[in-house]
């Protein structure tokens, strides 16, 4: 019995030398999954898609050539611009209304007068087509974008390709300005160190010069999986991306979706979607402990009195919002047959989204930030273009859903970000509610004026917020 017993204490020992390793190795790899899980990047499915007429074509691969593009004009185009012009009807202001009910008719007259009578269009079709402009078809509808290359980089200096993306009612030219201090730094005193950019402008489809999508459903996903295919094409694996406006929407989805090909993300505007009870305990206690619910005095500052800056201004500002995301091709008709119509419409809002007290004037502000010649510019590009319409698809295709069901509503931003909010935006987004989405901040600056259209309004201090931005990247 005692043989027996220390056979069978031995074969129990036996066991156990090869049990217990096995069950440590187990436990061991099951927490190393789960840690590996828990920091494993969320991304968004790129999937494809198919934006042109009719079915997609079975067979034969899509024509990946990307063409010179010129933008022209003609003699019957202007004609028939001025023809208009001169059949305009203007119903006459209220006294003392300013800008409070909209674009004024007594300054929207001045604004006809100096477009029919001064304003050159094929002038600034030249100015237009001072950078190389190009066309390629992506997804079954052709892309314009510019691209611009620094004419002079020094020896031993790294060029960044960066993409940046605009938004309604803007267009590519927004970033004219901004352009040839991002790849001319030196010769605008803005050489501080070793960046230099090559930038590509991308039109959003159904805007200017990109063709719109003749099928439903295309949002902010959709243009950034063509943007990526578009940088890819280009030749680029990695590069850097700006934005505001619903830009800031589609690069913040090309960061969600192949966050491996994006160095870094610089936003001059913030879409947080989430909201809910932590969100109402920062708001509630935000205005007497900030410091609690990790809001600064400049947040304060521009956050509150909540309600007013949030809600009433925000309100006022947005009627347009609930018409596009409704039924855009209703009110979009008139605008797209009467140019007197579309430039109200689109110039109200260089006005009080540039600056809120714009709104107390009576010419709106509009030529204290920007000249005439270049806010009809932008206007010009709807109208030649007819793409007034389809540009106010885009939010009926983007808000028409349940945010909180969208592809990229539960998926964080783990790639480099950089943030510049300017006082004057629409809505302040403080860092202690960007970080909820964007893990991996590395520039948030309070920019000491400005408002929405950052690169047509402020470019030098955009300009100088990017490159402050992607030296910190590269640093990393």
């Amino acid at each position: 019995e005692t043989i027996s017993s220390r056979i069978r204490s031995f074969e129990y020992s036996q066991k156990n030398a090869v049990l217990v390793p096995v069950a440590v190795l187990g436990v061991g790899g099951m927490l190393v999954y789960w840690l590996r899980s828990r920091h494993k990047i969320k991304t968004i499915e790129m999937g494809d898609g198919w934006w042109g007429s009719g079915e997609r074509p079975l067979k034969g691969k899509e024509d990946e050539s990307i063409r010179p593009f010129k933008i022209e004009t003609s003699d019957k185009e202007i004609e028939d611009l001025h023809h208009r012009l001169e059949q305009a009807r203007y119903t006459p202001p209220l006294e003392g209304a300013a800008f409070h009910y909209g674009f004024n008719s007594s300054y929207l007259r001045k604004v006809v007068a100096y477009w029919r009578n001064q304003f050159d269009w094929r002038k600034q079709v030249e100015v237009l087509n001072k950078y190389p402009h190009f066309q390629t078809t992506i997804e079954g509808i052709d892309i314009h974008f510019i691209h611009v290359k620094p004419s002079y980089v020094p020896h031993g200096r790294a060029v960044q390709p960066l993409l940046m993306v605009h938004g309604w009612p803007g267009s590519f030219y927004e970033f004219y300005k901004i352009i040839p201090l991002l790849t001319e730094p030196a010769r605008h005193n803005l050489n501080e160190g070793d960046v230099v950019f090559e930038v590509i402008c991308p039109s959003i489809p159904g805007y200017g010069f990109s063709e719109a999508p003749h099928q439903k459903g295309f949002d902010t996903i959709a243009t950034a999986r063509i943007f990526h295919k578009l940088m890819n094409r280009l030749g680029f694996k990695e590069y850097y991306l700006q934005g505001g406006d619903w830009g800031s929407r589609i690069i913040t989805n090309m960061a969600q979706m192949l966050p491996q090909s994006v160095k870094g993300l610089h936003l001059n505007f913030v879409f947080v979607s989430r909201q809910g009870l932590r969100r109402m305990i920062s708001v509630m206690l935000g205005a007497y402990v900030p410091w609690l619910v990790g809001l600064t005095r400049e947040d304060v500052r521009r956050m509150y009195p909540f309600i007013q800056k949030n809600i009433y201004e925000l309100l006022r500002e947005s009627g347009y919002l609930h018409i596009q995301a409704t039924k855009p091709d209703t009110a979009g008709c008139g605008l797209n047959d009467s140019p007197v119509g579309l430039a109200a419409y689109i110039l109200e809002k260089f006005s009080t989204w540039t600056d809120k007290s714009f709104l107390h004037k009576d010419d709106g502000g509009l030529e204290s930030k920007y000249s005439l010649d270049e806010l009809l510019t932008n206007v010009m590009i709807y109208w030649v273009t007819s793409s007034i319409v389809s540009s106010m698809r885009f939010y009926k295709e983007n808000i028409s859903k349940d945010p909180g069901l969208t592809a990229d509503a539960r998926v964080g931003v783990d790639v480099p970000t950089g943030i510049a909010a300017f006082p004057q935006e629409l809505v302040h987004t403080p860092r202690a509610w960007a970080k909820e989405i964007f893990k991996n901040i590395i520039t948030y600056s309070y920019m000491p004026h400005g408002g929405h259209f950052a690169a047509f309004e402020e470019p030098k201090l955009l300009a100088q917020d990017i490159m402050r931005f992607v030296r910190k990247v590269e640093q990393l």
